[in-house]
């Protein structure tokens, strides 16, 4: 029997609210909750929850490399990875530079800098 059970993935950023209804346009989910310090994203049923913390002087992370590394990364599946980035983009996200294995999966960064993918289904 486990311990405890994974109820939600919690990003810090500078701004909750839009951090928030990126996510949820971006997976088709629902902004169950925001204020100035939190959002709470529910996914599709089943989904894994997705929140929004304010945290005063927030710095993203320089990824791949430099002085603030990421500590962890979403990724999404996608079934063309071509289609979905145009739509990725206009919804807020910026293309990473640097993409080791395009063909297989895209880095992006959120609009508060966190690094993302979107993945290929059936790649890996």
């Amino acid at each position: 029997m486990p311990i405890a059970r994974l109820i939600a993935t919690v990003l810090d950023c500078p701004d909750p609210s839009v951090l928030g209804h990126f996510y949820a346009a971006l997976t088709g989910g629902t902004v169950a909750f925001a204020d100035a310090g939190w959002a709470q994203v529910n996914g599709p049923e089943g989904a894994p929850i997705l929140a929004c913390q304010r945290v005063d002087g927030y710095q993203p992370p320089t990824w791949p490399a430099g002085p603030r590394p990421q500590y962890l990364h979403l990724d999404f599946a996608v079934g063309d990875l071509d289609a979905a980035e145009p739509e990725v983009v206009a919804l807020g996200a910026t293309k990473a530079e640097d993409q080791p294995t395009p063909e297989e999966f895209r880095v992006y960064l959120d609009p508060a800098g966190h690094p993302f993918c979107t993945v290929l289904l059936g790649a890996g």
